[in-house]
């Protein structure tokens, strides 16, 4: 499972079991760490995910800024609560990627507002599992 996360959503991602291609699931809205918590645990096992790969925004300087260490907090939580691997993968450009394929796909604005947290997700999960293959 791909996530996404962002201060007021998390988009997710799942892949085939044969971890070869990334969809997009849903947008989860935040509440509170520990009903983002609980949400991401139910996903977890309702859909028998074994990792969870969460896009790290780390700055085009390869430093970490303020999100970046909100979502290492958040990845510390889940690690501390889920029984599956939780990794952090660079997502440096993918909510622009995720931007430009929607457009592209000629989505309105409202539309496009509604998936691309979950779009930026699957583009996250979707490097991850060319990059494992790559291994």
């Amino acid at each position: 499972m791909g996530l996404d996360i962002g201060s007021k959503t998390i988009g997710i991602a799942v892949s085939d079991e044969l971890g070869l291609i990334a969809h997009a699931r849903e947008t989860l809205h935040r509440q509170s760490i520990e009903k983002d918590l609980e949400a991401i645990a139910d996903l977890v096992r309702r859909l028998e995910v074994a990792r969870i790969v969460v896009g790290l925004p780390i700055n085009m300087t390869g430093t970490l800024g303020v999100e970046a260490k909100k979502v290492l907090q958040l990845v510390d939580d889940m690690r501390r609560v889920l029984s599956v691997s939780v990794t952090t993968w660079d997502e440096r450009l993918t909510t622009v990627q995720a931007r430009r394929v929607l457009l592209e796909a000629g989505l309105s604005r409202r539309k496009r507002k509604r998936v691309i947290d979950r779009t930026a997700a699957t583009l996250i999960l979707q490097s991850f599992l060319d990059a494992e293959r790559m291994r």
